[in-house]
């Protein structure tokens, strides 16, 4: 260890020297990694955690750079993958770290290789329907996690530790119902996801060095803009489905074609066996048809009026429609069922 990487968060009481070493010997995984999944990655690099997976499904885009802040403009020229890009540059960072990108979509077929022997969970999603799943395998498997939610100027976060905390089940039984904003209809600024990550790794570091009395034992909400702040302690429900019962429903998968809608007026498609593709030959067959860009990761391609991306494991972002019945017939024209 270079003790001077260190050293002012050394001097910090609750961490000191030995602390530290705690920080070096522990491990996260971050799923998504967007505005508050880079911002997480950053912080927990730069404080010398020794262990960091990074989960994303997506690619870099200039919209995304106004708040994803370890992106560049050359990433979004090149298209690359978040987890990848992300990797990159933390790797730069501290090279004391080990950094792992894994282009994936957290789906319940994979989610538990994809957290298991990991410390702690941080949430850097933008949808509940995968937020539940990393609650059930969370539990499941007595990871801690840390649930966030950026949107507008309004950030949330709440810490989950199996067997001490109330659940996200506990606290939101069911999704949200109705129409919701999001940061494709009213978007987002940076530093309200700066707030919701500074808030999240806090509580990380926390649980990497014990200190499981110091947590906040909150739902944590606070409008940035409006200057609202809100704090909800909630209970553990014995009757909790998850938490309570055991009974962990979105880890079941299905053997069906899955479809999950993006935003942006997009589809993803997914197989439930993924295959590796070959990206090459697909690229001589749809340069026949529109303007193709690719490179080691995925594919790009215009066929008008639609944009698929499509990545090495099968899986495709549809462009250009919010049917997953339209979707899935573009995805078996062009790429196969």
């Amino acid at each position: 260890m270079n003790p001077e990487k260190y050293s002012r968060q050394v001097l910090f009481p609750p961490i000191g020297a030995e602390g530290q070493q705690k920080l070096l010997r522990s491990s996260a995984v971050i799923v998504g990694c967007g505005a508050l999944g880079t911002a997480q990655a950053s912080a927990l690099v730069r404080a010398g955690v020794g262990r960091v997976r990074i989960v994303d499904r997506d690619f870099v885009e200039e919209s995304n750079l106004q708040r994803q802040t370890l992106f560049d403009e050359s990433d979004a020229a090149e298209n690359l993958p978040k987890a990848i890009a992300a990797e990159r540059k933390l790797r730069s960072i501290n090279s004391e770290v080990q950094v792992e990108g894994v282009v994936a979509d957290a789906e319940s077929r994979n989610v538990e290789s994809l957290v298991e022997g990991f410390e702690l969970i941080l949430d850097g999603t933008d949808n509940f329907e995968t937020r539940y799943l990393l609650n059930d395998v969370a539990l499941k498997l007595r990871i801690p996690w840390i649930y966030g939610a950026v949107v507008a100027s309004y950030a949330a976060t709440l810490t989950i530790v199996p067997g001490r905390t109330p659940c996200l089940a506990c606290v939101f039984p069911e999704p949200p119902q109705g129409l919701h904003d999001t940061c494709d209809t009213v978007g987002v600024i940076a530093p309200a996801v700066a707030w919701a990550a500074a808030v999240q790794v806090t509580e990380a570091l926390k649980i990497f060095l014990g200190r499981f009395d110091e947590l906040h034992a909150s739902l944590l909400a606070f409008d940035i803009w409006k200057n609202q702040y809100q704090q909800i302690r909630p209970a553990i429900n014995p009757e909790c489905r998850a938490c309570g019962k055991g009974e962990f429903v979105h880890l079941r998968g299905s053997g069906q074609i899955h479809t999950t809608l993006c935003g942006r007026d997009a589809v993803q498609i997914s197989q439930r066996e993924s295959r590796r593709l070959d990206l090459g030959a697909l690229k001589a067959r749809l340069e026949k048809l529109g303007a193709v860009r690719a490179n080691e990761f995925l594919l790009r391609c215009r066929l008008d009026p639609y944009e698929l991306t499509i990545f090495l494991d099968g899986r495709a972002i549809i462009k250009g429609t919010d049917d997953p019945a339209v979707a899935r017939g573009i995805y078996a024209k062009y790429i196969g069922s």
